[in-house]
């Protein structure tokens, strides 16, 4: 009967280990595979999605198709992926490539159709599987910096068609194309006071462990002393041969007395949780320094399906009488793993460093509705919108709202409402709930009904009502008035707003809807010259851009060039 379960439980591994298909897909480019950003990387607000393949600081490579299949999907965006291409294959799986320059061949000719059909730069189609059939390695589109990429990389991923989870591609036997004999890197430890009378090396703060490295290659801390409970985090990195980038850990693993404790790996996870990232994270800590510590523990268990700890939420509760051994360890893909044994002891010592909680009139519970009121401003918060119970600072003084600062991660948004009935039906047009970023107002889409203003947002801090009443700027890089452009690619602009944002922004020529590109990075626009709607010689332009609260301003000029 062992024997019988033994090897049942190693066929199961195996299955699961091999649920994948490992030589179904090809590499999505022509050159060395090198990584810029591993699945499940922690990334602003989110949890990397994909592999960020490196196009050796260059745009234009080409892209082909991993697999054989159909075009399901094309997005183009300022923001986020940019221009990106989905295929749907006959596995059952989708492939997505981010960040493109352009399309390549039908499929570009498939997206300007589509952007004319619109009259607009962002789009999303969704396409049948008859329309646009590619074979595997044939090229789709060719490598760029479009939409939130920080450089020329390609953003390629591999989604679960029906359940849309993106699912980490080193399954599919993408980690033989890509050398990793490195074992991942701890940058810091630290050790977390669980509770209002908990004490960890005489701190109720959380503070930094020391740890050595020993003769067979783990590490190892001196003792931490507890009295209550406690919980520990680390900021980890892993590293991939033939470059140096700081990439994401695969998994990370705790074990209170030989017992795991709290576990989570980069498989694959939904989109609507990514989010969570905030709530695994010491977010707070991140704000004020920039590193990001992961915490093992959950002092409010939130759902984030990568997690799996034990019943105490990863939390060690230190008793006396009785020692502890914690450890950790780090494991990327290939295997390589680093260890850090933590002995726990309990001490009831005195704390020397105090809780530097500031406790304030207010204090919010996570999983309950909140509602702070006063004066003509108000704002609410529905269950869930944060991740733990905190004492908020809230107030409102000479017309200006505060709720709380940036250091607390917010997961879904909070509705801010101010009243103001001593405004006109016109300025209320130019009138929005706007917030402080630094110094400068950030604006907030904002409804009006009578005199009440409503916005829903994420963002912490000050409120108040603002108004604009100033156009964008519009400058042009490379066109004025009677100028011949026969030797010019394109007509450029800068364009900006100085407070509520860009909107829309509409170009013609001789009377025609024109496709401009948008650069946010750039704050630049461009329209590449195509021989649409041109005459000989002389021609008319027109470039109208308007704000988020119906300011426009329109440059109208001509300029001579040849039809063909």
């Amino acid at each position: 009967m062992y024997i019988r379960l033994l090897l049942l439980v190693i066929s199961l591994n195996l299955c699961a280990q091999n649920e994948y298909p490992k030589d179904y897909f090809k590499a999505p480019l022509d050159i060395r595979l090198n990584l810029s950003g591993s699945f499940g990387e922690l990334r602003s607000n989110h949890f990397h999605t994909g592999l960020d393949f490196k196009t050796n600081q260059k745009e234009n490579l080409n892209v082909y198709a991993a697999a054989d299949g159909y075009v399901s999907r094309i997005k183009i965006s300022s923001y986020g992926y940019g221009k990106a291409i989905y295929i749907t294959h006959p596995n059952g799986y989708t492939t997505v490539y981010g960040h493109l320059n352009q399309g390549s061949g039908k499929i570009q000719d498939y997206i300007k159709k589509a952007h004319y059909k619109e009259k607009a730069f962002e789009i999303e189609l969704f396409l049948k599987p008859d329309e646009l059939v590619v074979k595997q390695g044939e090229v789709i589109a060719l490598s760029g910096n479009t939409g939130g990429s920080g450089g020329p990389h390609l953003h390629f991923e591999i989604r679960d068609t029906k359940s849309e989870k993106p699912i980490n591609p080193l399954l599919f036997g993408f980690d033989a194309l890509i050398k990793d004999t490195k074992e991942p890197v701890v940058s810091t430890l630290m050790a977390y006071p669980i509770g209002d009378n908990s004490i960890v090396n005489k701190s109720q703060e959380p503070l930094a462990i020391n740890y050595t490295k020993q003769p067979d290659g783990t590490y190892t801390t001196d003792k931490v002393l507890v009295n209550g409970a406690v919980g520990f985090g680390i900021n980890a990195y892993d590293m991939f041969d033939f470059n140096y980038n700081k990439n994401g850990t695969y998994q990370v693993q705790s074990f209170l007395n030989g017992k795991q404790s709290f576990n989570y790996e980069f498989n694959t996870f939904a989109f609507d949780e990514s989010r969570y990232i905030n709530a695994l994270l010491d977010y707070p800590r991140f704000k004020k320094t920039g590193v990001r510590i992961q915490r093992l523990f959950m002092s409010n268990p939130y759902p984030l399906s990568i997690v799996k700890s034990d019943k105490n939420n990863g939390i060690v509760v230190v008793k006396p009488n009785i020692s502890n051994t914690y450890r950790i360890e780090v494991r990327d893909y290939n295997n390589n793993k680093v260890v850090i044994n933590i002995p726990i002891q309990y001490a009831a010592a005195v704390a020397e460093t105090p809780s530097k909680v500031i406790k304030t009139p207010y204090f919010l519970k996570a999983n309950n509705d909140n509602m702070y009121k006063k004066d003509n401003m108000s704002v609410f918060v529905e269950e869930g919108t944060f991740y733990e119970d905190f004492y908020v600072n809230f107030d409102v003084k000479e017309d200006t709202l505060t709720f709380h600062d940036g250091s607390v991660a917010v997961h879904k948004n909070f509705k801010v409402t101010i009243d103001d009935n001593s405004l006109t039906e016109e300025q209320k047009k130019k009138t929005f709930i706007a917030s402080l970023d630094g110094k400068s107002k950030r604006y907030n889409s904002t409804k009006v009904k009578d005199s009440t203003f409503t916005a829903y947002t994420k963002n912490l801090g000050k409120f108040f009502l603002a108004q604009d009443t100033t156009a964008p700027k519009v400058r042009p890089v490379n066109i004025s008035e009677g100028k011949s452009l026969n030797a010019q690619s394109s007509i450029d602009f800068t364009i900006s707003d100085d407070l509520s944002g860009i909107s829309s922004y509409n170009g013609y020529i001789n009377g025609n809807w024109i496709l401009f590109d948008y650069d946010y990075k750039k704050a630049r626009i461009t329209y590449d010259f195509d021989g649409q709607f041109l005459k000989d010689g002389r021609n008319e332009f027109k470039l109208e851009v308007t704000d988020n609260v119906g300011n426009s301003t329109i440059f109208e000029t001509h300029f001579f060039r040849n039809a063909k």
